[in-house]
């Protein structure tokens, strides 16, 4: 372990360990009785789903003229669609009932448009439609009751899906008669193939064709730190000559960093440094039962400032572009608070990749945190000492579940095709673990209380506010994303005194992110704002933006140049008058780890 004797450094030893409140019953069975529930829920609340469905029900119950129009609209909707049936019979070209939603790709194959599938789909499409107007629009629900009742019955929806069923699915059928039923055999074998990897814990097929450190995570570079929470990355310069001021690169650590190094075509990383900047990764542990008591504190202290600290004794006198992304985007907002209320000017530009400062319109992970469900994690969590990868993994998959679950499904084990393993899959299945006490305090104090956006959150023992940013802020969002929406993290516009060169990129959460310039099917919309101007809504912005084709990984470098001095000689790896020996070579061994 390399250590860096700073102010900072010194300052951390002072602080008071860590622990995690446990309770004050001299019995203690709540927390086994939650934990075992847990195991057979798979970490839902079975009370956050109940209480969610007694104010839909109940409220229903009390809503006479939403009876009737329900079954005005039940009327209408058979109506239509007998009428339908008899008019396709004759012309399959007329006017369907109902389309599916832009994100719906089940029916999009040419065979959907044929009798009787056609027919199928559209009695399928209706009958959604039906369940999202019984679901929503109800006086008297609480908004977030109804997320979860309308969420609950578009999943349940979906599972019976005419897609899902080799009867009903033209694709499936026109496969099994192409292939003599061949491609039920292939299926049931990688059924089979499939379940034995999962009870033994192993990675999905094709994953082994992917290796950390030969086929992702390639960039060279050395770790020029590690302390019980951190590597730190440094990246080798591709240039003779570089951009002075440094990158630092803090990820999400409900990840592994190499999304953002992946293959060398779709490496961040190696694009900064093949355009003249030197960078570096943070790297985090993937956390065990020892770590059970990191909190929200230690990953500022211990793992944003404490970088920030290598690479000044690495680059004595120079100012930092700090980049984060998702989760380590608001971890890296909260430390340039922090740091700017305590005049602190390391810290040159702030980047921010689908990273939220504001939770009040967080997605759909919402549907997944209340008090309820909130205090039944931490149950299963005090347990273990941290929350597993399945449960998180699980989380996000539902999210998604047409593409991540029931057409994988189809594909895998109807069509008996695999899909062809990609280093973006290889990284989703790379997943990673979270501390106790950090998940606890993360869920209650950014997501449940948002003390962030009302400035109650506390670094060092005292709040901090986003307001005290003041240099510049490149902001990137995307279309797509469920985790992280683009109208909330456009929020930062109005949370900060700085200037904010705004992107909204076409893909979602990762593919809108990992976007290098080869991608020609990408396109995004990028404007500056100037803190001093009105303030701009984000349907207003997103009218105005310049439209681009392609990337926007060029846009981000330039915006880089043009926040950068001179360019000068190539830097040293590690070293310096204060800093560290290089430990190894990248990717290090944290993001080896199991």
């Amino acid at each position: 372990m390399q250590d860096v004797p700073t102010k900072r450094t010194k300052q951390l030893a002072k602080l008071p360990p860590c622990h995690v409140v446990e309770t004050d019953s001299p019995i203690a069975l709540d927390r086994p009785t939650h934990a075992a529930l847990g195991r057979l829920t798979g970490g839902i609340s079975p009370v956050a789903l109940s209480l969610a469905y007694s104010d839909w029900i109940q409220h229903l119950m009390l809503s006479p003229d939403k009876h009737i129009d329900l079954v005005l609209k039940a009327q209408r909707a058979w109506s239509q669609y007998l009428g339908y049936c008899i008019r396709s019979c004759a012309d399959p070209s007329c006017a369907s009932c109902v389309a599916p939603l832009p994100q719906d790709k089940r029916f999009k194959n040419e065979a959907w448009q044929a009798w009787p599938y056609l027919q199928i789909q559209q009695g399928f499409l209706l009958t959604q439609q039906w369940w999202q107007d019984a679901t929503t629009n109800i006086t008297g629900v609480s908004k977030h009751h109804e997320e979860v009742v309308s969420f609950v019955a578009r999943q349940l929806l979906d599972t019976l899906s005419p897609a899902n069923f080799p009867a009903t699915n033209p694709e499936v059928l026109e496969e099994t008669v192409a292939t003599r039923g061949q491609n039920f055999v292939k299926g049931a074998a990688h059924l089979m193939e499939d379940l034995q990897r999962h009870i033994r814990s192993r990675p999905p097929v094709g994953t082994e064709n992917y290796v950390v450190g030969r086929d992702v995570a390639t960039t060279p570079g050395q770790v020029v730190f590690r302390n019980e929470l951190i590597e730190l990355i440094q990246y080798a310069p591709a240039t003779d000559v570089v951009h002075p001021e440094p990158v630092l690169i803090v990820p999400a650590w409900i990840m592994k960093y190499y999304i953002l190094d992946l293959s060398p075509e779709n490496s961040l990383v190696r694009f900064l440094v093949g355009q003249g900047h030197t960078v570096f990764m943070v790297s985090w542990k993937n956390p065990g039962v020892e770590d059970r008591n990191f909190g929200m504190e230690d990953y500022r202290t211990r793992g944003v400032m404490t970088a920030l600290d290598v690479v000044e004794s690495i680059f004595p006198g120079r100012r930092i572009h700090g980049a984060g992304y998702c989760l380590g985007g608001t971890l890296l907002s909260i430390a340039a608070a922090a740091m700017a209320r305590d005049v602190d000017d390391r810290i040159a530009t702030l980047t921010l990749f689908a990273a939220q400062t504001d939770f009040t319109e967080a997605g759909e992970l919402m549907l997944f945190i209340d008090e309820a469900e909130v205090g039944f994690l931490e149950s299963i969590m005090a347990e273990k000492g941290y929350l597993d990868s399945k449960q998180m993994a699980g989380a996000f998959q539902l999210l998604r579940s047409n593409d991540l679950v029931w057409s994988a499904m189809v594909q895998n084990y109807l069509m008996g095709k695999r899909r062809p393993m990609f280093d973006l899959m290889v990284w989703n299945a790379d997943a990673t673990r979270m501390p106790a006490r950090m998940h606890s305090e993360y869920l209650r104090q950014l997501f449940l209380d948002n003390d962030l956006a009302d400035e109650r959150y506390r670094a060092d023992g005292r709040p901090v506010s986003l307001r005290d940013i003041r240099i510049p802020i490149f902001a990137v969002s995307t279309l797509s994303d469920h985790v992280a929406p683009w109208r909330s993290v456009y929020k930062i516009h109005a949370q900060t005194n700085a200037d904010v060169t705004f992107v909204l990129s076409s893909g979602g959460h990762n593919a809108g992110i990992v976007n290098p310039p080869k991608n020609s099917k990408r396109f995004h919309q990028i404007a500056t704002h100037d803190d001093l101007a009105a303030y701009l809504d984000p349907d207003s912005w997103q009218e105005r933006a310049v439209h681009h084709d392609g990337s926007w990984w060029p846009c981000w470098q330039a915006w880089l140049t043009e926040h950068s001095g001179d360019p000068v000689g190539a830097p040293p790896m590690g070293g310096g008058r204060k800093g560290s020996v290089p430990l190894g070579d990248a990717p290090g061994t944290y993001v080896l780890a199991p």
